[in-house]
């Protein structure tokens, strides 16, 4: 039976989603790893080009975090299925982005040495985008 009462001690309305806000602050501190990871290797990865390619790549490679960011911030307005596929997704592209990079890092390609690093992040936020509207659809359909 739902409490009558939503208010917490303090006065305020709480939450009664221990694990969607579990999920929220996991995918919250995956943007900053994956954004602080991903301009590590970034960094750790280049051969010397001019400063402003340099900070060119860096705000390309931050530019999905920031968009996910943003999405999980406007996502408590959601419904719940799509706020979770983007916490996960989240969660996914984080860890998936490092890896990739890492894995660049430490093979170290020859040919097109930039191409992770130009294809990882608009493939992030076109998969997030599908992932989140199929859910949204999903959701909607169940209704």
């Amino acid at each position: 039976m739902p409490d009558p009462n939503p208010r917490g001690n303090d006065g305020r309305i709480t939450s009664r989603k221990p694990s969607s806000a579990g999920l929220r602050t996991a995918a919250l501190i995956a943007i900053v790893f994956g954004a602080v990871g991903s301009v590590g290797l970034l960094r750790h990865a280049q051969e010397h080009p001019p400063p402003l390619l340099v900070v060119l790549f860096i705000i390309w490679v931050l530019a999905p975090f920031a968009a996910l960011a943003v999405a999980n911030i406007v996502s408590t307005r959601w419904s719940r299925p799509a706020g979770s596929t983007l916490q996960i997704a989240t969660i996914f592209v984080a860890l998936a982005s490092v890896a990739v990079y890492l894995d660049d890092n430490i093979s170290h390609r020859t040919a097109k040495k930039a191409f992770v690093y130009v294809a990882v992040p608009p493939a992030s936020v076109i998969a997030v985008a599908l992932a989140v509207a199929v859910a949204a659809t999903a959701s909607k359909k169940r209704r």
